[in-house]
């Protein structure tokens, strides 16, 4: 059966959601917008959908051959994607590995520091509310989830934090922290919503191939940045820099083939 776009159900600050004509699947078509402070800052990123709609689908992939359930089906157009349809868990998993931001504000950790283990936080989604964060005790009083639920929740996020820690640091990238959230189907949890393995060096060959592919065919500028010169090799310009001062290019001191 194919499957076609129906109803608009929801929209967010970077996806739309929409029923179609299987009642077990959605359409979720990826938006331009950019939203920052919870939503009270936006505007418009060209072309932000395509490559989050690419990425969050190439991570989901990643993730379901490491054993986390996703709820992704197939991808179908650069924009759009058919999922699972779930019933989300009303929490947003915040994981966190370097002291940052509002964790930094809260504890007075100078930013950067390198926490002595993983940090899981728990906000409860609602807008109105301002997305508050919760404890388990909270989550259980407000039945938001249950203890088997939260369990795996907790032990799912640990493993993507793992998994996409070994994949980015493969380009000398440091996971500092990122947000998850979940649902439920047929009586399991499964990852539902974009996340930004142990892999080995094919494999960030193919993330920098398809920023590549989303530059010659769709003529969008991707910008990389990079402690690793192997990586900068693999651009059409790169721009070195020292103490916040643009230096000479070093695209020339490195062959592609090193990538």
């Amino acid at each position: 059966m194919k499957i076609e776009k129906l109803n608009q159900l929801y929209e967010g600050k970077a996806k739309k959601v929409f029923e179609t004509n299987d009642p077990e699947l959605l359409i979720v078509d990826y938006k331009d917008d950019a939203t920052a402070f919870n939503g009270l800052k936006k505007g418009t990123i060209e072309s932000k959908g395509i490559i989050n709609n690419k990425v969050s689908n190439y991570l989901m992939k990643m993730l379901e051959q490491h054993g986390i359930p996703t709820h992704l089906v197939e991808e179908i157009s650069d924009r759009e994607t058919i999922v699972k349809r779930v019933s989300i868990v009303p929490l947003e998993v915040i994981v966190r590995n370097i002291a940052a931001g509002s964790l930094s504000k809260r504890l007075g950790l100078p930013e950067g520091t390198k926490l002595k283990s993983t940090v899981l936080e728990f906000c409860y989604k609602d807008d109105a509310l301002g997305d508050p964060m919760v404890n388990d005790y909270h989550i259980y009083a407000m039945g938001l989830a249950t203890k088997e639920e939260l369990a795996t929740i907790s032990d799912y996020a640990l493993k993507i934090n793992q998994i996409l820690a070994d994949f980015l640091k493969e380009a000398n990238i440091e996971l500092i922290d990122f947000k998850l959230e979940f649902g439920r189907k047929d009586g399991s949890i499964l990852l539902a919503d974009e996340p930004t393995g142990n892999l080995d060096s094919t494999t960030s060959k193919e993330v920098l191939h398809m920023f590549k592919d989303l530059n010659r065919q769709q003529g969008i500028t991707v910008i990389l940045v990079t402690h690793d010169p192997k990586i900068a090799a693999f651009t059409d310009r790169a721009i070195n820099m020292a103490d916040g001062l643009i230096c000479e290019g070093i695209s020339d001191m490195l062959s592609k083939d090193d990538v």
